[in-house]
């Protein structure tokens, strides 16, 4: 079965994300646990937690189906030991949150290298400051986002995922999150159903299906290979609609969140009964 949803607002309090999760029909969700634009936010209240979960259960969302993401701020592989330390902190946070709520995943953007250090060593210290991550927090699994490659951004290549992985102690508590805007964006052709056969034949190779926990489904405004992330809706930009079919019709992708970050909102509910209509 396929779980779809979109990243919806959980303001006025992380409750309140359920509710907004199902008025656009969605079974699967994301949310920030906390503001993504600053580094410090107050605790999750015992009555925010409560209620949460409570409406979790209403909604009857499994906390499996929802990918939480954490603060853009956060770089955990940082090259300077101060900007390192205030990310490996505040991601720990990020984790602390999502046990609190009984969510088992947390997203996030691998890191950046900043051009002061090279592609592997940043790839070690991501990997290092996952581990660190798990040493405080039990049973959380770090949900390593593919990136475009835009600036210094590490992840842009499943290789580069798989190297992450591969440094990571506890394999159980480490996987994906594949973008499709950032996939199609790094130079990986999934506008049509055998470039779909080719692109995930690699992933299962380099990096395997084992690890993808959740999808983040996007369309591109930008050209294959641009190595530049903009978003754009799903029947609309520069990949097509493909990719979409081959997900919502091949069970590697069941059972996990397919999350919309789509760029016009008020159109996700539309998305989701699409894309559910291509489900076979």
């Amino acid at each position: 079965m396929k779980y779809i949803g979109a990243h919806v607002s959980a303001s006025g309090g992380v409750e309140n994300a359920v509710a907004n999760a199902q008025a656009i029909g969605a079974n699967a969700f994301a949310l920030f646990t906390k503001n993504q634009r600053q580094w410090v936010a107050k605790p999750l209240t015992e009555s925010s937690i409560k209620k949460f979960k409570q409406a979790l259960r209403h909604a009857n969302i499994d906390p499996k189906h929802i990918l939480p993401h954490d603060s853009y701020l956060i770089n955990l592989g940082h090259p300077e030991q101060d900007g390192l330390e205030k990310s490996r902190a505040a991601f720990i946070d990020e984790m602390q949150r999502c046990e609190q709520l009984g969510l088992s995943l947390l997203n996030f953007h691998p890191g950046s290298h900043l051009r002061k250090i090279s592609e592997q060593d940043c790839i070690a210290i991501i990997a290092e400051s996952i581990n660190l991550a798990h040493q405080q927090v039990p049973e959380v699994i770090a949900v390593i986002e593919n990136t475009a490659g835009q600036g210094s951004n590490i992840g842009y290549r499943f290789e580069h995922l798989a190297e992450i992985i591969a440094q990571v102690e506890d394999k159980n508590r480490v996987g994906v999150c594949l973008d499709t805007c950032h996939t199609f964006s790094a130079g990986y052709d999934i506008s049509s159903a055998a470039g779909c056969e080719q692109v995930f034949a690699e992933f299962a190779h380099v990096v395997g299906f084992e690890y993808l926990k959740g999808m983040h489904l996007n369309g591109s405004k930008t050209a294959l290979g641009s190595r530049v992330d903009r978003h754009d809706c799903l029947r609309g930009g520069t990949i097509g609609t493909a990719v979409f079919e081959y997900i919502m019709q091949h069970a590697e992708f069941n059972d996990m969140p397919l999350i919309l970050e789509t760029i016009e909102p008020e159109n996700w509910a539309d998305e989701i009964r699409w894309l559910r209509s291509l489900a076979v």
